[in-house]
């Protein structure tokens, strides 16, 4: 394990972005957990300051202050709490639709392949944010309730490509001399499949964080999402694009906090599959 564990090491190493995307996903993560220790006013994110409205960045307010003289740079900060969250409930449930039935559909094939592909081509049918909006206009606009329809339209993607992958796996011989020796269809699941599916899924997971993040702040912008005065970065800017031409830096440090977080986890999906698969080629 030791010996893998440096080889992808010295893979990751010969990227550049990868080590850049694995860093920037750590300095996310390091954000999420110590928020309110970082955040340089944890507790005024939710809190109107009469006397501090629209203040441009300065030293004691580095990110300015919004149209409630709330400090935005703690906002953006405990925002990113928010957005880690959503990424990984949504792409934790989008796996537990998807990978057993794509499981499923792969390795037995047949008729049972064929519904469950043919529900999949439905959901498949619809584009993603669309679909997601749609559920979410259905359940209400709550910040639960827009992960939910998120996960929803992202599982079909998931069970695709799950079972792609376990229709090579079940004709190879392992699979075969396992199914001559009497092994039962759940341990050949679980000891055979399954282990073999997960590479190109933990590529696509964390490819998908970035996505995720993207879509939810898009619904909270479009009202589907999180609502007042939770400190999400696609409400934080519909909120201040009223204000974006007089007080530019309300909707910016949220943009930007959404770009260099998508931009985070694309960097990384691509250098785990560089990592993944040691087939893989550099251009």
């Amino acid at each position: 394990m030791w010996r893998r564990l440096r080889e992808a090491a010295r893979r990751a190493k010969r990227n550049p972005l990868t080590v850049v995307g694995l860093l920037m996903v750590a300095l996310v993560i390091v954000l999420a957990i110590f928020a309110p220790w970082i955040a340089p006013h944890p507790r005024d994110i939710q809190v109107v300051h009469p006397n501090d409205l629209f203040r441009p960045p300065s030293l004691e307010h580095l990110f300015g202050t919004d149209e409630m003289g709330r400090d935005i740079l703690s906002r953006v900060i405990f925002g990113t709490r928010i957005s880690l969250r959503i990424g990984t409930l949504v792409v934790v449930l989008a796996l537990a639709i998807g990978l057993p039935l794509g499981i499923i559909a792969g390795t037995f094939g047949g008729l049972l392949d064929e519904i469950l592909m043919r529900v999949t081509d439905i959901f498949l049918s619809f584009p993603p944010l669309l679909l997601a909006m749609a559920i979410s206009a259905a359940l209400g606009p709550r910040l639960e309730n827009a992960m939910i329809a998120i996960a929803i339209a992202w599982w079909p993607w998931y069970a695709r490509l799950i079972r792609s992958e376990a229709v090579s796996i079940r004709e190879r011989a392992y699979v075969e001399a396992a199914r001559a020796v009497g092994t039962s269809w759940p341990r050949i699941l679980l000891r055979h499949v399954l282990p073999n599916c997960l590479a190109p899924v933990i590529v696509q997971a964390s490819m998908d964080f970035g996505s995720v993040i993207l879509t939810s702040a898009s619904l909270s912008f479009l009202g589907l999402g999180a609502q007042p005065p939770t400190p999400e970065w696609g409400l934080m800017i519909t909120v201040g694009r009223t204000f974006f031409l007089t007080h530019w830096w309300i909707v910016t440090f949220p943009g930007l906090a959404i770009l260099l977080a998508v931009l985070a986890f694309n960097l990384t999906g691509d250098g785990l599959r560089e990592i993944l698969d040691p087939k893989a080629k550099r251009w």
